[in-house]
């Protein structure tokens, strides 16, 4: 018993040295303000997107919404009126060009918070799946998120140097972004390639006092998702999927 009690007496400082260095060192989060300022939303005519961009029009955002679909964006602009009273810009670009996502921003005023909430989503094991469909959805998903990011940073650093307020790049990916998923093959590996980006840029940019946010929502009805869905039931591609929300395939 004696043995123990010394034991114990011995590695309480250790145990009290590492709480407090996890305190210190575990990252905090960050309230972005966003009153006022500007938050550029992709995939913002739709489903995720267009929820938070609805929100950040209701917390006194200049909101840009950016997406593919110029009809469907106007029907977001409207929506978004409607809802909360806030005229917000509409941008039609694709992100799979990077050339066409620089003359948007450029167009756009400088942007505090990006928002990457653009993706497509086409389930299908990987034997029966087109290498068309995956580099769709590589090229969506992952390299859309990497022209967005690049042609933003440099307005992003020079407006948070200017302002002294932290500025934000939140990236959706998906729960299947972090566990592999029967059928979502070349999804998964285009979401979880955001994950590598985040943690990555989080490093290079804290400096210039510029937060990453990665996101991992779960299936979520959305029109991307019912796209999916519809695909799917008018195919044999997902008959032996084992989820709910395919009951139908």
């Amino acid at each position: 018993m004696a043995s123990l009690f010394f034991l114990f007496l011995l590695l309480l400082p250790f145990a009290i040295l590492l709480l407090v260095l996890a305190a210190i060192v575990r990252p905090r989060p960050v309230r972005i303000p966003l009153k006022g300022r500007h938050v550029l939303v992709t995939g913002g005519s739709s489903g995720i997107g267009l929820a938070l961009a609805l929100r950040a029009a209701a917390e006194g955002a200049r909101v840009t919404i950016l997406a593919r679909d110029p009809s469907r964006l106007q029907d977001a602009r409207d929506a978004i009126l409607l809802a909360t009273g806030v005229d917000v810009t509409i941008l039609a670009a694709d992100v799979r060009d990077p050339e066409a996502v620089c003359r948007a921003l450029e167009a756009a005023d400088p942007v505090d918070v990006l928002v990457c909430s653009h993706g497509v989503f086409l389930p299908q094991e990987l034997e029966r799946q087109s290498l068309e469909e995956v580099r769709f959805m590589v090229e969506v998903n992952l390299m859309g998120t990497f022209h967005l990011i690049k042609a933003s940073l440099p307005t992003m650093k020079q407006r948070a140097k200017e302002s002294g307020l932290p500025a934000s790049i939140a990236i959706v990916s998906s729960q299947a972004g972090q566990v592999g998923i029967y059928g979502y093959t070349a999804y998964s590996a285009s979401k979880f390639g955001l994950r590598g980006l985040a943690e990555a840029l989080q490093h290079e940019v804290i400096a210039d006092n510029i937060h990453i946010t990665l996101v991992f929502p779960p299936d979520t009805d959305t029109p991307g998702l019912a796209e999916g869905v519809d695909n799917c039931l008018y195919s044999d591609r997902c008959h032996t999927f084992p989820f709910p929300f395919l009951n139908a395939c």
